[in-house]
């Protein structure tokens, strides 16, 4: 019987020729990563184990990312808990104010992942590594503290879900409208516990930035992880990355899916899910007048620079509508300043919107744009749960950057489409 990309990188993690779905294995990691939420947790499971040192200081890593630049005292005590164990531990990859940048976008950019890496993380958009090949995967802290010590993590091996992807997609539609398609056909609980697996002839016209962003919500449908075949534009990214050796694993031509989803990126249209659920996706045929309050674009989902480029691109010579609060939020320093350096930066300011540091702050409600009872906003994040993003009578609206930012300026929610000729 044939293995799955997600299977194979497993069997060889696991030191076995052969893997299968439902089997529990004990795999080798290559990396291990937390953040100031959810590290502190796994630092004092950690102590408890009684390690004086962790598996491989090159391959743990934390990022400050989620209440960083520290938003009040209970979250300067956990980043100084953080940043005191990876002095004490010598880490190599600890990222802080001035060199962080949101996780998920920072370590590809930074080349820690590569294809064909097993990845644990405490934070469950870990999925994100998928784009590149890798399996990669979202744990508990108990979990991630067992990793730093021992360098393996116990899983029970996932079936998976073919996503053929055919076509190619049309101008101010993105990664993020294939992927609130997706969840929308499929539900949050889709894909529970199995491997999406993207392939097919379709996925030569995705930039990494479009897979990123789709293996990112591949959690928001219930996966275990999220996987794309690797192809020249993966490894040309890996390279210009300067990551590691790329080992690649394409899928037997056996390989035994639960199931086979077509897509035709053509087909795919700018896509909006209403609140409270990812799920909830619907394209503009559906879609009503709905002001808005506020709009943010940024997050590990699409803060990169490409996301930047298609909202300035919208944006330049507009001004944003009266009471809707803009939030550009660049995912990393070194994002920020890319754009920076192309006048993307002043064309958000010159429009009305403000300009934040790296953090993944309103995503999660916790600052940088907490929402009050009774608003709505149209945010480029990957959840749009019961107050998410502040009281739980706001509303969340999950969009592509192209769309949020035509909805920045109309102040209610708007296809890129209606104010973009294509």
């Amino acid at each position: 019987m044939g293995m799955t990309m997600t299977q194979k990188i497993l069997a060889a993690h696991s030191g076995q020729c052969q893997v299968k779905a439902g089997q529990l294995i004990l795999a080798d990691l290559d990396l291990v990563l937390g953040n100031d939420i959810t590290s502190p947790v796994a630092i004092k499971e950690f102590a408890k184990l009684g390690k004086d040192s962790v598996f491989d200081k090159d391959k743990v890593t934390m990022i400050m990312d989620h209440f960083a630049p520290n938003k009040d005292i209970k979250a300067a005590q956990q980043c100084k808990m953080c940043r005191d164990f990876c002095e004490d531990m010598d880490i190599t990859h600890f990222y802080d104010v001035g060199e962080m940048g949101i996780e998920h976008a920072l370590i590809p950019e930074k080349g820690l992942v590569t294809a064909g890496n097993a990845v644990i993380g405490a934070d469950s958009h870990t999925c994100t590594y998928g784009a590149l090949g890798a399996f990669s995967t979202g744990v508990g802290s108990t979990d991630m503290a067992c990793g730093m010590a021992t360098g393996k993590a116990w899983f029970k091996v996932p079936s998976a879900i073919k996503v053929n992807l055919t076509g190619k997609l049309r101008r101010f539609v993105s990664g993020k409208d294939v992927i609130l398609h997706l969840i929308g056909r499929i539900g949050v609980d889709g894909a529970l516990y199995r491997s999406l697996e993207f392939t097919g002839e379709g996925l030569s016209s995705l930039t990494m930035a479009d897979r990123l962003c789709i293996a990112n919500m591949a959690i928001e449908a219930g996966a275990k992880n999220g996987i794309f075949a690797v192809d020249d534009i993966t490894l040309d990214y890996i390279r210009a990355h300067g990551g590691a050796e790329p080992v690649v694993y394409a899928p037997d031509d056996d390989a035994v899916y639960d199931e086979v989803i077509d897509i035709d990126l053509s087909a795919i249209e700018p896509t909006v899910a209403f609140p409270h659920l990812p799920e909830n996706a619907r394209t503009f045929g559906e879609i009503g007048d709905i002001p808005i309050n506020q709009v943010v674009i940024g997050s590990c989902t699409n803060g990169r620079l490409e996301d930047l480029q298609t909202a300035a691109e919208i944006m330049k010579g507009h001004r944003c509508a009266k009471n809707v609060r803009v939030i550009i939020i660049p995912a990393t320093q070194q994002i920020y300043l890319d754009a920076m350096e192309q006048g993307l930066l002043k064309i958000f300011i010159e429009s009305g919107a403000v300009v934040s540091t790296p953090t993944c702050g309103p995503c999660l409600g916790g600052h940088m744009g907490i929402l009050a009872e009774g608003e709505r906003a149209v945010t480029t994040t990957n959840r749009n749960f019961v107050g998410r993003m502040g009281h739980v009578k706001s509303e969340v609206y999950l969009a592509s950057p192209a769309t949020a930012a035509a909805s920045a300026l109309t102040g209610k929610i708007t296809s890129p489409w209606e104010v973009m000729s294509i």
